[in-house]
């Protein structure tokens, strides 16, 4: 079986200036080829791609798990929702920047298609609400990685259907996500920590879970979070420092009193009773 790791397609030749030759090119190669190496292709990172290049994708890489179109603004919700009914073997999905093609539309037929997901990426693509979001976070329970840093109109409502529904959450950013407050985000997050401990046995995987819940936390201009909330985060995933940066709170001013366990520690070592 053939393998490629990562496929460029990327014309960077001082002749090629229009895109309808690249993509004409890109066709022809899936059209010619698909069928001797991109049927087993299970990752591959594009460049300067519409809906007809990435129907063609969907068509003949159907075994994908890990794709990156980031910062592609040529193709539609309408191509992104074809490819998700294709590849729904993807686990890693790259959309940063795609801010044309990311709506809840697409974001309903990622979370109904691929239930295998694990990571995607969100980032500036502004107009992700809290439906898509939500039924991200209803159709895919595996993920443990998600970026919606600068998706500015989401709201406390999707932080809260990723703790009730994505119990293996790993690594959150919300980054300039200026709705999220801590009226229900923070605690739900907080509270996920115990429901997931509710819903296994306990006991028999005990080691198991203290290597789950989050490790990284990006909440950095989120300025309506009060220390109480944050607080409560801190106490729920002890991993999140803000020594080490695993807790990001950058131009939060209300939690300049936040600090994690290091600090106490260090204060009683100093100061001891």
């Amino acid at each position: 079986m053939i393998e490629i790791a990562y496929v460029l397609v990327y014309c960077n030749s001082p002749w090629t200036t229009s895109v309808d030759i690249i993509r004409y090119c890109l066709l022809q190669f899936i059209k010619y080829s698909y069928r001797f190496i991109f049927h087993h292709l299970h990752s591959i990172l594009i460049r300067k791609l519409g809906d007809r290049s990435l129907y063609a994708l969907a068509r003949g890489c159907p075994n994908l798990t890990k794709l990156n179109i980031s910062r592609l603004s040529a193709f539609s919700d309408k191509g992104l929702e074809f490819l998700s009914s294709c590849c729904r073997k993807l686990k890693i999905l790259n959309l940063l920047g795609c801010y044309k093609a990311i709506t809840n539309n697409s974001m309903k037929a990622i979370g109904d298609n691929c239930r295998q997901l694990e990571s995607i990426n969100l980032g500036r693509c502004y107009e992700v609400g809290d439906a898509g979001v939500k039924n991200l976070a209803y159709g895919c329970p595996h993920l443990n990685v998600i970026d919606l840093s600068e998706c500015f109109i989401i709201t406390d409502e999707s932080v809260i259907a990723l703790a009730n529904n994505c119990l293996h959450l790993r690594s959150l950013n919300l980054y300039y996500c200026v709705r999220i407050t801590d009226r229900g985000a923070m605690y739900a997050l907080a509270r996920s920590r115990v429901k997931n401990k509710d819903e296994i046995l306990w006991e028999s995987v005990k080691s198991q879970y203290e290597e789950e819940g989050l490790m990284n936390l990006n909440i950095s201009q989120c300025k309506d979070l009060t220390p109480p909330a944050v607080h409560a985060i801190c106490d729920s995933f002890p991993a999140l420092h803000t020594c080490l940066g695993t807790l990001n709170m950058h131009g939060c001013l209300k939690l300049t009193s936040v600090h994690c366990a290091c600090d106490s520690l260090l204060y009683h070592a100093i100061h001891p009773a």
